[in-house]
């Protein structure tokens, strides 16, 4: 879809703006492209071309060697890609959705995230994990969890989240591109359009959002890198994924002057740009959709705290899901939205 032509000099030249799932299929097909090594697989990934459809037209385009259906059998699955990647492949396999990745964490702990160490580098399993994950569509609580942490917990594993189309597209051939295991969680709340959080109001779709601008062809956004959403200098906001829109909403329709981070990866993490960021506002906010107790932002306040403790005007605040399932009846309660981060925003600046 060709958007807002802009000009210049004498040519014309058309913003080409995707949506995450048209952004994520385009990554893949050129990587397929790139590399006689990268194959994908999953369940449902091939004729029918993912449940999401973010594989759509590869298997047709690329062939059955490349792009396959599997059993459902989420450790066959990654237990294969790791062989895989042991013997030179770039398998990309799919986990149809982040709750149903768990039966396949001894492959991913055991094996994929201590090849390299274990065999002193003669191996390496370079594979890339992709798998919708998050609420806000009322998947109950098997199709909305958000199980970020327990892979940031283990050496050896890279976890990305990306929340804009062309950082989905960026970000994803970076991944496939490393050579260590990459956990590629895809918040399928977003995978249409941004949201707010005002779930009330019209949705609006990525055309209309500046960074559904997706440019032609190869390119990367490093791992590691956080993106700067909004300077600001009232507060410092941690985001990633869905959450980052629906922060940067709240503080806009409250008017405040945040600094507002997309971590893109939360490991590795960009210290430096958070430890920038808190030191200039002095208060920080941290967002997330996943359950509170050992969440990723509890190690985000440890790091702030740890590092910047001289420099916060107040306590670290977090906004976060409940420690508990995630409620189909109940999803705008449990979501982190509007009132819940509006309140923890007018506790930081009380002061």
């Amino acid at each position: 879809m060709n958007e807002n032509p802009a000009t210049v000099g004498e040519a014309v030249i058309a913003e080409r703006r995707l949506n995450m799932i048209e952004a994520i299929n385009e990554a893949l097909d050129i990587m397929l492209e790139r590399d006689p090594d990268v194959i994908i697989m999953g369940e449902d990934v091939g004729y029918f071309g993912g449940v999401f459809r973010a594989t759509a037209g590869l298997q047709a385009k690329h062939g059955k060697n490349r792009v396959f259906d599997t059993p459902i059998s989420e450790c066959g699955i990654i237990g294969a890609a790791v062989g895989m990647g042991a013997y030179g492949l770039r398998p990309v396999p799919e986990i149809q959705f982040a709750d149903y990745i768990y039966p396949g964490l001894d492959q991913l702990i055991s094996e994929a995230a201590r090849l390299r160490y274990r065999s002193a580098g003669d191996y390496i399993a370079p594979l890339t994990v992709r798998s919708p994950f998050g609420g806000g569509i009322f998947g109950g609580q098997t199709h909305s969890q958000s199980p970020e942490a327990l892979f940031t917990h283990v050496a050896g594993l890279k976890t990305v989240i990306p929340s804009t189309p062309h950082d989905a597209k960026g970000l994803l051939i970076s991944a496939i591109e490393d050579n260590d295991p990459v956990i590629f969680f895809e918040p399928k709340r977003i995978y249409n359009g941004p949201f707010t959080g005002f779930y009330d109001k019209p949705v609006e779709p990525w055309k209309k959002h500046p960074d559904s601008v997706v440019p032609e062809g190869y390119y990367k956004v490093p791992l590691g890198k956080a993106r700067h959403v909004r300077e600001g200098e009232a507060l410092t906001v941690l985001a990633y994924g869905t959450m980052v829109h629906v922060a940067q909403a709240v503080c806009e329709a409250k008017g405040v002057d945040a600094d507002i981070l997309d971590l893109r990866t939360l490991v590795p993490l960009d210290i430096k740009a958070i430890e920038a960021s808190v030191e200039k506002t002095g208060r920080c906010m941290i967002v997330h959709e996943a359950t509170r107790t050992s969440g990723f932002g509890a190690e985000l306040s440890a790091l702030v705290t740890e590092r910047c403790f001289y420099h916060l005007e107040a306590p670290v605040e977090r906004v976060t899901g409940f420690d508990t399932p995630y409620p189909h009846s109940l999803e705008w309660a449990y979501f982190p939205g509007p009132v819940r981060i509006g309140e923890a925003i007018d506790k930081l600046l009380k002061d």
